[in-house]
């Protein structure tokens, strides 16, 4: 890749002439929230993948509230870019045409039938998709099962978006196929974190880690989760050409719920909380400012399969080197046979996996 690509030019779509559609799991708050803000004024049909449709109805609406008072101020103002404005972090000119949809769709990542459910309500509403954006995530939770039988940080942050693509692989190929000069290229995007760096020489899926003090092991199995995310694109981009699939960091963001456990705890969810605020000051972006970066890599023309399928990017769209244990292609290999294992036991079977 040359130099980093220019907020303001990535491209724009009318939905009544090039329809492009978007999933992303957990688009109702936090950087999700602000990637969805982006793709709609981008024209894209976005479908926002949660588990509680009462907030997800009420952040469309916020959503196209603020989408309404971009347009009217940049036809007020068309010197000026909306890239500016430091409430919405949205870029370029949105003509009248450039809007496109949000819907919701059912989904709960703690429940992995749920997944499949979702995929199968896609298919009767939409016959492509270009985007998958695997943005929902927990972090430093307590030790805790799913109803699946996986650690709860394992499984939302890897197990479900493992089977969620796979399972939407099929109509991503598909649209790569009909529709093969279309630019941006279909593609699959994982939000990474510098967390993955906890699981320092250290991987193995197989072992629970339930174990005391949980505020330093909660943080291992965070890394686990998301170290096991960058094995999953690799794998996938060694699999799969036709679709374009990278990890992405967006940067320290702090203000998000994410912490919402540790912060709610008595009495020392006051100390929690004042150090979640200094790390956000020193060194934290905002949700705005997380989800430009996904969206650089979201919507990026000169993102290609051959040169950067499998990569790991961060800050203005450039290439980074994750961890030696992220970066291993033996471990990342493991972790593809132990998640296909382990889900072919729940009875969900993954054909060609």
């Amino acid at each position: 890749m040359s130099s980093p690509i220019d907020i303001d030019t990535l491209p724009y779509f009318n939905p009544k002439i090039d329809r492009r559609v978007a999933i992303i799991t957990g688009g109702n708050s936090g950087i999700g929230f602000y990637t969805v803000l982006n793709l709609y004024l981008h024209g894209y049909v976005v479908y926002i993948a949660s588990r509680s449709k009462s907030r997800c109805l009420k952040s469309i609406k916020e959503l196209e509230y603020r989408a309404s008072q971009i347009k009217l101020l940049d036809q007020g103002h068309p010197q000026h870019s909306i890239s500016n404005l430091s409430a919405t972090s949205v870029s370029g000119e949105v003509n009248e045409c450039s809007l496109g949809e949000v819907h919701y769709l059912e989904m709960d990542l703690s429940n992995l039938q749920s997944i499949i459910n979702a995929v199968e309500t896609f298919k009767l509403k939409e016959r492509y998709l270009h985007l998958l954006i695997n943005n929902a995530g927990a972090m430093a939770l307590p030790y805790t099962k799913t109803i699946d039988d996986f650690e709860i940080q394992l499984q939302t942050n890897f197990i479900s978006p493992f089977l969620l693509t796979l399972k939407l692989l099929p109509i991503l190929e598909r649209t790569s196929d009909a529709f093969p000069h279309i630019e941006p290229r279909p593609r699959v995007i994982y939000l990474s974190s510098f967390g993955h760096q906890f699981a320092f020489r250290y991987f193995n899926l197989k072992t629970a880690l339930d174990y005391r003090p949980n505020f330093i092991l909660t943080w291992i199995r965070y890394g686990i989760a998301k170290t096991a995310g960058i094995h999953f694109m690799k794998m996938l981009a060694l699999r799969n050409p036709k679709v374009l699939c990278i990890s992405v960091h967006p940067g320290l963001v702090m203000n998000t719920n994410v912490f919402a456990y540790w912060t709610n705890l008595p009495i020392v969810g006051i100390i929690f909380w004042c150090v979640f605020q200094i790390f956000a000051w020193v060194l934290g972006v905002t949700s705005e400012q997380g989800a430009l970066e996904v969206i650089r890599s979201s919507l990026n023309p000169q993102f290609s399969v051959e040169e950067n399928n499998g990569k790991y990017f961060g800050s203005q769209g450039k290439e980074l080197q994750p961890s030696k244990v992220a970066n291993n292609m033996d471990y990342a290999a493991r972790t593809w046979i132990w998640t296909v294992h382990e889900l072919s036991k729940r009875g969900f079977i993954i054909p060609g996996a």
